[in-house]
């Protein structure tokens, strides 16, 4: 397993770091978005 960073896809800020297993698949959470004050889609950054 390893941390990936994962940013708001509306501001494009790094939020979260979560644990990743090894995969091609990218990984995509809905999380809270302090900067934007909502719940939007984050995605796993490279």
């Amino acid at each position: 397993m390893r941390k990936v960073p994962l940013n708001c896809e509306k501001c494009g800020a790094r939020n979260y770091t979560v644990p990743k297993k090894d995969t091609d698949n990218r990984l995509e959470l809905k999380k809270f978005c302090k900067t934007c004050n909502t719940h939007t889609l984050h995605k796993e950054s490279i």
